[in-house]
């Protein structure tokens, strides 16, 4: 139940695209820190997964990909990693003709725009974003029945993002939401546990592309989730 919020800018104007990713995860399931995981992928730099080897967040200097789950998806003993969807959109692996995971948002951006593609079962629907600000979590994008997306996406969107710290207005705005009980379903940073799940929030990563290249950024929070101040930090 991850939130991702992504800001396009309009074409021509030099402006960068911005995303912000807030991942939910089983804090017993281990995981590493943005760096370079992969030997045979040395340009790929990502939040791994350290039980399947994928990534929950990659980027190399072309492209930045990420993943929230969502529900429906393969059924049965051959279930596949996520993971692997999120190495395979930064390694030029397009998303497989048969799908063998549970159902997920694929967010892909590059400098030039972003897709979701959205799978819960049969055939995966891709979305082209229009340039603006959007938000998702384990529904489709913008989605106004999800409580999280209707009630903090005007407020991502009205929030600028420029500056060398183009990320803090839209922390400032993760520590607001953080007001909220993590188990209130318009909690961003989130207890998930009441609802059946075993994940709460971990950890913040930003990512800008534009024409000097792609940054990324990541701050993990204390306690899982429970909100503290962030200093974002790009990996080692």
């Amino acid at each position: 139940m991850c939130t991702v919020v992504i800001r396009l800018p309009e074409p021509g104007s030099g402006d960068e695209v911005r995303i912000l990713a807030v991942r939910d995860e089983d804090p017993a399931r281990p995981w590493r820190p943005l760096g370079r995981w992969w030997p045979e992928h040395p340009d790929v730099v990502g939040i791994q997964d350290v039980l399947a080897g994928g990534a929950w967040l990659a980027a190399t200097d072309e492209r930045v990909a990420v993943l929230l789950n969502r529900a429906g998806g393969a059924t049965g003993d051959r279930i596949e990693s996520r993971g692997t969807l999120v190495m395979g959109s930064v390694t030029g692996n397009a998303v497989p003709d048969s799908l063998r995971t549970l159902g997920f948002n694929l967010v892909e951006a590059t400098r030039d725009g972003a897709r979701v593609t959205a799978w819960e079962g049969g055939v995966p629907r891709v979305v082209d974003l229009s340039p603006g600000t959007h938000m998702l979590a384990h529904d489709d994008v913008d989605d106004p029945t999800t409580a999280r997306v209707l009630a903090w996406r005007d407020e991502f969107a009205a929030t600028p993002t420029d500056g060398d710290r183009w990320w803090s207005g839209w922390l400032d705005l993760l520590a607001r939401t953080a007001a909220l009980d993590p188990t209130d379903d318009r909690a961003i940073i989130r207890d998930n546990r009441p609802h059946g799940y075993p994940t709460l929030t971990l950890l913040v990563c930003a990512a800008s592309l534009g024409t000097d290249g792609i940054t990324t950024e990541m701050g993990t929070l204390q306690e899982p989730g429970r909100w503290n101040d962030l200093d974002l930090r790009p990996p080692r």
